[in-house]
Order: C-alpha cells, then sequence, then structure tokens
C-alpha cells in the first residue's frame, strides 16, 4: 500500500478528484494549508501600506491506494493539477506498513 500526498492550487480542487474518482480511487483527505516554495509570496497592498504574504493557500490531498493503482494516481493528478505555471505543488508518496479500519477491525487493502 502508498500513501499519496499531493499539495495542489485549490482551484483545481474539484478537476482532481472528479479524475481521481474516475480511476478507482475510493476515497481522499482534502485539507487547506498554506505554504510556499520557490514561490516565496508576494507584495500585496492594504489601506496604502505594502504588506507580504510569505503563506500562499494550497489544498493537501492524503490518498490511499494498492500498489498497482500508484503510476495512475500519480498521473491523474500530474495531468489535471498542472497549469504549466509556478506553485503547481508537488506530490510525495510513501510506504504504508498497516491500514486498519475501526469500525470492522479490517486490516490492510481491505480497510482502504
Amino acid at each position: 500500500m502508498k500513501k499519496v500526498d499531493a499539495i495542489i492550487k485549490p482551484f483545481k480542487l474539484d478537476e482532481v478528484k472528479d479524475k481521481l474518482n474516475e480511476i478507482g480511487v475510493k476515497g481522499i483527505t482534502v485539507s487547506e494549508v498554506k505554504g510556499f516554495g520557490r514561490q516565496k509570496g508576494h507584495t500585496e497592498l492594504y489601506r496604502g501600506a505594502e504588506y507580504v504574504v510569505d503563506f500562499l493557500p494550497k489544498i493537501k490531498l492524503e490518498i490511499i491506494i494498492s500498489d498497482d493503482l500508484l503510476d495512475d494516481v500519480i498521473n491523474t493528478i500530474m495531468k489535471s493539477a498542472q497549469t504549466g505555471r509556478i506553485g503547481d505543488g508537488k506530490i510525495f508518496v510513501t510506504d504504508l506498513i498497516e491500514t486498519i479500519r475501526i469500525r470492522t477491525g479490517e486490516r490492510g487493502e481491505d480497510a482502504i
């Protein structure tokens, strides 16, 4: 099993979610997060005063999948989240040791 964490632009969420659903992803955890990478934020003007917005709003997707879905999930996220501009995001993949469904006690891929 794998855990895929994807950081994407907020306006891409619906498109990414719909495309992941089409390839058989059963569940996604979505969080509103803030951060910066190479973008480094930007400067804004408020009531005549300049201030720096260091952290930009992003969406974090957490997806637990079987190993055989990994390439499809990565390709789907890349195609549907990409705008071609800086700040499109990142995808992180980690091995998952165990998954347990609390309600039934199912373990492993049965718990996904």
